[in-house]
C-alpha cells in the first residue's frame, strides 16, 4: 500500500499592521503578562483584544417583534410600577447602606 500523500496545508490568511501608542507603564504590564504565559506581546495583545471584541459582541441583545407587541412593550414601560411586590422592594434596605 503506497504512503498517503500529505495533506496540504491551508496558506495562512493575509495579516495587517495595526500601530498603537501605550504609555510605558501599560506596555511594561502587558509585557509581563505576556511572559508569564510564554507569549509575545503582540500575541498577548491581539487574543485579548480578540476576546474583548467578541464580549462585546455577545454582550449585545437584538429582539425583534412585530408592532403590536413593541406597542404594548412601550405601554407597559409607561406605567408606573405597583403592587405588593414593588412595594417589598422599596421597603428593603439598601446593602450599600448597612
Amino acid at each position: 500500500m503506497p504512503p498517503s500523500p500529505p495533506s496540504a496545508a491551508l496558506p495562512e490568511p493575509p495579516t495587517r499592521a495595526v500601530n498603537l501608542r501605550v504609555r510605558e507603564d501599560i506596555r511594561d504590564l502587558i509585557d509581563q503578562a505576556a511572559k508569564s504565559q510564554g507569549r509575545s506581546r503582540s500575541d498577548f495583545m491581539i487574543d485579548a483584544a480578540r476576546r474583548a471584541a467578541e464580549d462585546a459582541l455577545l454582550n449585545q441583545t437584538l429582539v425583534r417583534v412585530d408592532r403590536q407587541t413593541y406597542e404594548h412593550f412601550l405601554t407597559v414601560l409607561d406605567q408606573p410600577p405597583e403592587g405588593e411586590g414593588f412595594e417589598r422592594l422599596m421597603r428593603a434596605p439598601s446593602p450599600w447602606k448597612s
